[in-house]
């Protein structure tokens, strides 16, 4: 347990006044309650998230951190700080404040802990003991995007409902939530905290924790896994070759990370490396390439992973959860392993709770969000990283190997589509044209193939998946669907 930091010389805590619902005037004194608020929803499927400067604002931050705390307090089940993290983006800094001027205006104290992966904020709200915490973070978006994330006291994203209600309070309809002005909560950079997630990411695999021998590259996306991706493999006794390795807010995502893989394939071939680890702008996903520059994404994670947890009796009901994208090689696979593949909607979030529905323990998306309950409440790419490597370790040290003897995927092809209006595209069917496509070619498909077309929630784009036993069919129908979206939404 961390204890609480003691107050600067010259502040003195006072009895909190009774909290009731704040006027109009005293929310201006306050400078909040000005804003100008897009007609659509703030929340999307992680978070806020938007261009810094744009949607995120400072006075937007600031009214988020104040209206945060007061729902979260009224929410929470302990009484504790505010953890605060960031990843790279320039406009972090920015964000940070205007959030840690809100959330002491309604009288929390606010625990910065600098940049950091965004599953250290969820460790440590929760084993800090603290009312909550925050991540300023765009997670894989490019460096002009940023982003806020919020985790309860208990180290897991916030509900839905909990966003509405802060979401509503916003927009001016705080349905008398208790606030209060005074005393003001500080706000403590603490840094030092960050080393106590790096040790949690060891514990479990300790004792024997040896990768001694083992030639890992690591690409860091110049983002939060800077922090200490390659201090905890180092610690592990392996050898790392390490790429976009330092903090660079302007360059963040940028060709690199979990979603540009060919540096890092570069790399192992060049390095003759056994392996590697490409994580994203905040570190809460990654994705792995074999020696043979092969790419190994959350679906062969979670067989491979699933497959070990399994075999030591330690997976229930031998069941594993992801979403509608997991590749129907991996599902077919899992199957004949005598397991259960369980499908929610796209996000971690969804995973999750379907993960606590059924008691599973083992779930998470291709993209490379792994959420392993064993160890975790929350995606951490890090800690999948260290988990996966160790596997490999143990079963002869060739993640090649164990990828040969997994399970084929089917063709699959994912393309985004532009879809700037946001109506249109979070309202995509009810366009006849495209609906029609999507259901000739279902129908051409049939069992041997599947059909996804979903609006992104962080982007302004329409994602169209089509995935089939034959890569001749996957590409007709990609083009088929691709152009009705283009042509009748995307005008």
């Amino acid at each position: 347990m961390v204890s609480s930091p003691v107050r600067p010389p010259g502040i003195v805590p006072a009895d909190k006044p009774s909290k009731g619902t704040e006027t109009t005037a005293e929310l201006s004194a306050l400078g909040l309650g000005r804003l100008q608020l897009p007609s659509g929803p703030l929340f999307g499927t992680d978070g806020i998230r938007g261009k810094a400067g744009d949607l995120l604002t400072a006075p937007l931050a600031m009214e988020i951190g104040y209206w945060a705390g007061l729902v979260m307090q009224a929410e929470g089940l302990a009484e504790g700080p505010v953890i605060l993290g960031q990843d790279s983006r320039t406009s972090g800094p920015m964000l940070a404040s205007a959030l840690s001027a809100g959330l002491t205006s309604a009288g929390l104290d606010v625990w910065h802990i600098g940049l950091c992966p965004t599953p250290a904020v969820a460790y440590l709200a929760e084993s800090c003991q603290a009312l909550g915490g925050i991540m300023i973070s765009a997670s894989h978006n490019p460096p002009a995007d940023n982003g806020i994330k919020f985790f309860g006291g208990d180290g897991t994203k916030l509900g839905s409902t909990v966003q509405a209600a802060i979401e509503a309070a916003l927009r001016g309809q705080a349905n008398g939530v208790a606030a209060v002005t005074l005393p003001w909560g500080q706000c403590y950079y603490r840094p030092e905290l960050v080393n106590r997630y790096a040790s949690f990411l060891h514990e479990p695999l300790q004792p024997g924790l040896d990768l001694a021998g083992m030639k890992v590259v690591l690409d860091m996306a110049w983002g939060s896994a800077t922090r200490l991706a390659e201090q905890v493999f180092l610690e592990a006794g392996a050898e790392v070759i390490a790429l976009h390795g330092a903090p660079d807010g302007d360059r963040i995502n940028v060709d690199c990370g979990s979603t540009h893989l060919e540096p890092i394939k570069a790399a192992i071939a060049a390095h003759g490396a056994d392996l590697g680890f490409a994580f994203d702008g905040d570190a809460d996903r990654v994705m792995a390439v074999d020696s043979q520059g092969r790419v190994v994404d959350g679906d062969y994670i979670l067989y491979l992973w699933g497959q070990h947890l399994q075999d030591q009796g330690r997976l229930p009901n031998h069941t594993l959860i992801s979403t509608v994208m997991a590749n129907l090689g991996f599902e077919r696979a899992w199957e004949k392993l005598g397991g259960t593949l369980v499908r929610t909607q796209v996000g971690d979030q969804n995973v999750y709770s379907e993960m606590v529905n059924r008691g599973a323990k083992l779930g998470g998306e291709q993209s490379g969000h792994i959420l392993c309950h064993h160890y975790s409440l929350t995606g951490d790419g890090i800690l999948t990283a260290l988990h996966l490597a160790t596997l490999v370790q143990s079963l002869g040290g060739s993640l090649a190997a164990l990828v040969d003897n997994s399970f084929q995927t089917y063709p699959q092809k994912l393309q985004n589509v532009a879809v700037v209006d946001r109506d249109r595209r979070l309202n995509w069917q009810d366009c006849t044209p495209v609906c029609q496509a999507v259901e000739a070619a279902e129908q051409a498909m049939g069992n041997e193939g599947r059909v996804l077309v979903r609006p992104s929630g962080t982007e302004p784009v329409i994602r169209v998946m089509v995935e089939a036993i034959d890569a001749d069919l996957v590409d007709r129908w990609t083009q088929h669907i691709v152009q009705s979206v283009s042509q009748h939404l995307a005008v």
